[in-house]
């Protein structure tokens, strides 16, 4: 059996990132982008660092926080055809697939996911779940349901979101955004829809902020997920926002269409957004698989101008997005390979520890959680890398063990 973790105990030779930090007097001393030192615990909780009595050959991080995936998708592609493309063809396969949705099937697709996430170290959870079905758009989807079981068998501690997918057009219409708001009520789940070109959007965009602020949930919305023109729904959410004074968090996912805007349009969208507090998923994964596709190697990337947003005040968080799903057939459900790619196709410089709030304290502000960062966290809340530097988890596919379980047998004070 066991030991049981002591109620004063001490984990030598650590590195804390500086960014996931509330407090930076922690102790410690610094080494590059993190503080090196002994931890030490004292009532299940963080309370300091101290001199190393040994090297540091560990990362203490808080668990991961996964702002955008879509479970009900996931693991399909090995049963689709040279399925290839941009979004419109995505959305046509993934259409035809969902012929084979039956309750076993969801189950086992979006539990294989979830546990997926669950390994890759992630705490908090935000899935998406496409509105109605092929006869009946405003009807409660199966998947809505099945996802929402699997949340309420999830261990203590594990927070998994839902997110009503609706087509942003049609939440003008009554009967359709009564149901809806109904369904999501019920669960208290969040509402989402996806904006286009929409003509009608900004109009949709207005209503689904009223009937979010009328049931109180929070708000995401896919939006400019394309690299051609006419997209600019990003900057009618903000002023949207900032128009009717919504107080809850607002989250928009892809904003693939800043690229193509100029400095400064991308400035004042996001000053917006900025000022009505909206935060940004970024998902480089499926969005650089399915834009500025043509003929030849696309000379285009498909991803959202994080460092212009984050320069701007803006909170950008990263997302998985599709996994192996006709949108992407590759991807993974591990926010450091999120984060990793996303480090490539956007030119985030090391040291890559400042990156980390992303999938961590940034992507939980995101969800309208707080932030856990490391110093005061209860040790439920914390994991361990067996690697010396941040560097080197987001480039060989580490595994994060509990920070419970490490410090079972440590010594006590």
């Amino acid at each position: 059996m066991r030991d049981a973790v002591p109620s004063i105990a001490r984990l030598p030779g650590v590195l804390v990132p500086i960014s996931l930090l509330a407090d930076k007097k922690l102790g410690g001393q610094r080494q590059s982008d993190c503080l090196v030192g002994d931890l030490i615990i004292r009532d299940g909780r963080v309370v300091g660092l101290e001199p190393a009595s040994a090297s540091p050959t560990c990362l203490v991080l808080p668990k991961f926080s996964e702002p955008h995936v879509h479970l009900d998708k996931c693991h399909t592609i090995d049963r689709m055809d040279g399925v290839g493309g941009g979004l419109a063809e995505a959305i046509e396969a993934q259409a035809l697939d969902r012929e084979n949705w039956t309750e076993a099937d969801i189950r086992a697709r979006a539990g294989r996911g979830l546990q997926e996430l669950l390994n890759a170290g992630c705490a908090t959870i935000r899935t998406h779940v496409d509105w109605g079905t092929p006869t009946d758009p405003a009807a409660t989807p199966l998947a809505w349901g099945i996802i929402g079981e699997l949340a309420e068998d999830l261990p203590d501690g594990i927070v998994m979101q839902r997110a009503a997918l609706t087509d942003v057009a049609r939440m003008t219409e009554d009967d359709y955004a009564a149901l809806c708001a109904r369904q999501v009520s019920q669960a208290n789940a969040v509402l989402g829809a996806f904006v286009l070109d929409q003509p009608n959007r900004r109009e949709g965009i207005l209503s689904t902020f009223r009937i979010a602020e009328k049931i109180d949930a929070a708000l995401d919305f896919h939006v400019d997920e394309g690299l051609e023109s006419g997209l600019g729904g990003l900057e009618v959410i903000a002023d949207a926002a900032l128009e009717t004074g919504f107080q809850g968090p607002v989250l928009c996912g892809h904003a693939c269409s800043l690229m193509n805007f100029e400095d400064p349009d991308v400035q004042r969208i996001a000053d917006k957004l900025a000022r009505a507090e909206i935060s940004v998923a970024a998902l480089p994964a499926t969005n650089l698989y399915l834009q500025g596709r043509s003929d030849g190697t696309p000379d285009r990337r498909g991803i959202t101008r994080i460092r212009e947003l984050q320069d701007a005040g803006v909170n950008v968080v990263l997302g998985a997005d599709n996994v192996r799903d006709a949108f992407c057939p590759l991807g993974s459900h591990n926010p450091l390979a999120t984060l990793s790619l996303a480090a490539l196709a956007a030119h985030l410089d090391p040291p890559f520890g400042s990156h980390l709030p992303m999938i961590t304290t940034s992507a939980r502000r995101a969800l309208g959680l707080a932030p856990v960062t490391v110093d005061g966290a209860a040790i439920g809340d914390l994991q361990l890398f067996d690697a010396p530097s941040v560097t080197a988890i987001l480039g060989n596919g580490s595994s994060p063990r509990p920070l419970a379980v490490a410090l079972q047998g440590e010594q006590k004070w």
